[in-house]
């Protein structure tokens, strides 16, 4: 699944000519593209998708949506870690395996 997540800008960058942040996504750090909105400020939220900030969103939306993301296990879906989860998953597709040579 691939949202739009609010996000509060913790600092701001140019990198290579493009407008960077260190954005906080309840707890998970990401660095997102500005580019679209170069004249958010540190302590703005905005909404990413995509690596993308694409609009400003108030403080008491931005922490509401955040709040049932993480009631929904959202925020681990979409910011947890992919290799991580394909691991488990892969585990637990062969958890009814049996190593070679084992009888049952």
């Amino acid at each position: 699944m691939c949202l739009a997540v609010p996000g509060r800008v913790l600092s701001t960058v140019a990198v290579d000519g493009t407008l960077m942040a260190d954005v906080d996504f309840g707890g998970v750090r990401k660095e997102v593209c500005l580019q679209y909105i170069p004249d958010v400020r540190k302590g703005e939220y905005v909404v990413v998708h995509v690596g993308f900030a694409i609009q400003r969103l108030d403080e008491r939306s931005a922490l509401e949506t955040l709040a049932n993301f993480e009631k929904l296990g959202i925020l681990e879906e979409e910011f947890g870690d992919g290799f991580e989860r394909a691991a488990k998953a892969k585990q637990e597709d062969h958890a009814d395996e049996l190593p070679e040579g084992a009888t049952r």
